[in-house]
């Protein structure tokens, strides 16, 4: 299922068919640009040395860009801005290497508000809740809810609870598509869909 965004990223190209983006091949898009309309949230976030502004502001090209507002609104959009608020530090925090100085749940959603502030037409969470605890899904989970406005957002997950709002969901074995629908229409299929739900006991599954 990451082979989707990698492909989507275009890391690489399929070897057959294609993938559009507003009805144009992606191999004939400029990288460059194409990227531009791209926000991505991995499972496990990469954090550098410095501070949460500096780390938030990579997710633009030019420095000059990286205002204190647009740092603000992006931290509000990731669910994130009452806790860099409350550091004496603010967004002035060091995060340490990788990002140890903050727990997995503030380093993912530093991660998402670095998607967002390039304001994406794109977002792609690539199992971006799965290596979280509860509570820090949770809260990960409402900044991910949140960050979907306004944009068109694909979502790799085995944690269903991270998917069952979506328009659509798409249950893939071995590269096929198995099954498609909404979440109530595949609970009623009591198909594959249904048995993960069963499986990780989910709400509404019976």
């Amino acid at each position: 299922k990451s082979s989707l965004i990698s492909l989507l990223e275009r890391y690489y190209d399929p070897t057959s068919g294609c993938i559009k983006f507003d009805g144009t091949d992606l191999s004939k898009l400029s990288l460059k640009s194409y990227r531009r309309h791209l926000g991505l949230v991995q499972q496990e976030p990469i954090l550098y040395q410095g501070t949460i502004r500096e780390n938030i502001a990579l997710g633009l090209e030019g420095d000059d860009d990286a205002t204190d507002d647009r740092i603000i609104d992006a931290c509000r959009q990731a669910n994130i801005y009452d806790f860099v608020s409350s550091l004496p530090d603010g967004l002035a925090t060091q995060c340490g290497s990788r990002g140890t100085l903050l727990s997995g749940g503030q380093r993912q959603r530093i991660a998402i508000a670095r998607a967002l502030i390039r304001q994406p037409r794109l977002l792609l969470l690539d199992e971006a809740t799965s290596a979280l605890d509860t509570e820090s899904e949770r809260v990960v989970q409402a900044a991910l809810d949140k960050a979907k406005e306004g944009r068109t957002t694909i979502a790799i997950a085995h944690r269903l609870s991270t998917v069952k709002d979506a328009d659509q969901i798409f249950v893939l074995v071995e590269g096929m598509i198995a099954e498609q629908g909404t979440h109530e229409e595949l609970i009623k299929k009591k198909g594959m869909y249904y048995e993960m739900c069963l499986g990780q006991a989910l709400d509404k599954a019976v």
